[in-house]
């Protein structure tokens, strides 16, 4: 396992040098990240998993019988009712769309990974767009487990409005730039 760390603060890399393989540093940012990480990664398979989210037990089963590239259904773990709803929807959009998130735990065969495009936000979203071109995802039912922290601590149902509304401007062509202030101011 690599962590990409991109310039935290918090003593992120030294906590985290005993529980990985390598610790990588990049230019924060999570598609820099992700690509550094995929970079440094030796393995026929990438798999690239937030810090809050924990992958199923047989994922690596899971993940050798799936096509080019995919994602596990989601669950996030939290005390609010809507969380449930939450993730199901999300799994439900992803079926649709083949559209993965990043709370997903996207995999893709090394020899089929083009990079995250660089970009503020939603590069799990133009990722999914470029890889749908080769090949449909394959959308595991195993489910990851992520925290609900963020949804929570932002409020639910705030948080379903923002994401909806920052989909729906992406989808519209506003600036990734943009959306990451919205996201994160």
């Amino acid at each position: 396992m690599i962590l990409a760390d991109g310039g935290s603060a918090d003593g992120t890399p030294e906590l985290a040098a005993g529980l990985c393989d390598r610790v990588v540093r990049a230019p924060r940012g999570r598609a820099s990240q992700m690509n550094a990480g995929a970079a440094a990664a030796s393995g026929e398979v990438l798999v690239f998993l937030h810090a809050d989210t924990r992958l199923p037990g047989n994922a690596d089963q899971a993940i050798a019988q799936s096509a080019l590239w995919g994602r596990f259904d989601v669950e996030i773990e939290g005390r609010h009712p809507l969380l449930k709803v939450v993730a199901w929807a999300m799994n439900l959009r992803s079926r649709l769309t083949g559209v993965a998130t990043g709370d997903q735990a996207i995999f893709v065969r090394r020899h089929a990974f083009p990079g995250f495009p660089e970009i503020a936000l939603m590069e799990d979203v133009a990722f999914s767009k470029a890889m749908k071109r080769r090949a449909p995802p394959t959308c595991r039912r195993e489910k990851v487990r992520t925290s609900g922290r963020r949804w929570e601590s932002r409020g639910v149902l705030r948080t379903i409005v923002l994401m909806w509304r920052l989909r729906l401007l992406y989808f519209l062509g506003a600036r990734p730039e943009a959306l990451a202030r919205m996201y994160y101011g």
